[in-house]
């Protein structure tokens, strides 16, 4: 009797098949379903129809209150100080990716976030303004993680990284749709960095890599993609990188990197239409209060040269 359920399962699962359908297993390795991961609903195709789409969506919770305590800006925390400087900061940015800035800008929803040296805050300014840009009405945001040989953006959001940039450029049959991640922010997705690549500067250099942003550039008109890039000085993927985007934010730690390191960094993206610069952990007074928290200042300018300077806007945390 035993035997013969069995013999009766198998025969219904090989008729299963037999009329294109798939059973729900455990997700494959390269599914990049992460920590709290959520299945989406699955869909029984018709007899003999084939099975085009995944069962499980590559979708991730990201942890809010964490991430807050972190200073990272959270949608769901009350207003304060460094959101309000990220609300200024991204406003010349979307406008000019946008197409509303003083020059038309090619690739201007291409946005590159960079510093001299390592350890300046790159990648909180990254993730926070993607946080900031995705409490538009308007706009989408696409936060890529492009540090390929250091990435940071999965491990300081609380995920796991998975496949990603790396993967597209290797391999252009992939989809970019199938790399993305999306997030319990509802206009945030996120792009890994992807699979460690010995010859990652070669894969950001080359024909392949052209192609997907120009792909990423133009496949949805609402959408901002901002790159979290190597520090310019340590690496040549962020020079490389550099010459392909619309806009460059540049961090520079206040009180650490030398005006020499700065000006180094800046010759090296002298092709990036606009740059724009943010004064990092500057000390400030508030109050009567001596304080020493993320401060940024801003300035940017067109063609080659970069205008402006550093500006006031410096919370104390």
């Amino acid at each position: 009797m035993k035997n013969s359920l069995i013999e009766q399962a198998a025969q219904r699962l090989e008729q299963l098949r037999q009329a294109g359908a798939e059973m729900a297993t455990a997700a494959p390795a390269d599914a990049g379903v992460q920590r709290a991961s959520q299945p989406v609903e699955q869909v029984t195709p018709a007899p003999e129809a084939e099975l085009t789409t995944p069962l499980l969506s590559r979708r991730v919770e990201i942890d809010l209150e964490a991430i807050a305590l972190a200073g990272i800006v959270s949608p769901n925390a009350p207003r304060s100080q460094i959101a309000d400087q990220f609300r200024v900061i991204k406003r010349p940015l979307i406008s000019n990716a946008m197409g509303k800035g003083p020059t038309p800008i090619e690739n201007g929803n291409l946005i590159m976030v960079t510093s001299a040296l390592p350890g300046e805050g790159k990648s909180f300014t990254a993730i926070n303004l993607a946080m900031s840009m995705a409490t538009e009405l308007d706009y989408t945001v696409m936060l890529v993680d492009a540090d390929v040989a250091r990435p940071s953006v999965m491990s300081m959001l609380g995920l796991v990284s998975g496949p990603g940039l790396l993967d597209l450029v290797f391999d252009e049959s992939k989809d970019l749709s199938d790399m993305l991640l999306k997030t319990n922010i509802e206009k945030l997705t996120l792009l890994p960095s992807g699979t460690p690549h010995a010859k990652a500067t070669e894969l950001l250099a080359s024909d392949s890599m052209i192609r997907l942003l120009k792909d990423m550039a133009n496949r949805y008109a609402d959408r901002i993609i901002i790159f979290d890039s190597p520090p310019l000085l340590l690496t040549t993927e962020a020079r490389v990188l550099a010459s392909h985007m619309g806009q460059i934010v540049m961090v520079v730690q206040a009180e650490k990197t030398l005006q020499s390191e700065v000006r180094q960094a800046l010759a090296t993206i002298e092709s990036c239409p606009v740059k724009l610069m943010l004064l990092n952990q500057a000390k400030t007074f508030s109050h009567g209060k001596y304080g020493y928290g993320y401060g940024y200042g801003y300035g940017y300018g067109y063609g080659g040269g970069y205008g402006g300077g550093y500006g006031s806007v410096q919370p104390a945390l």
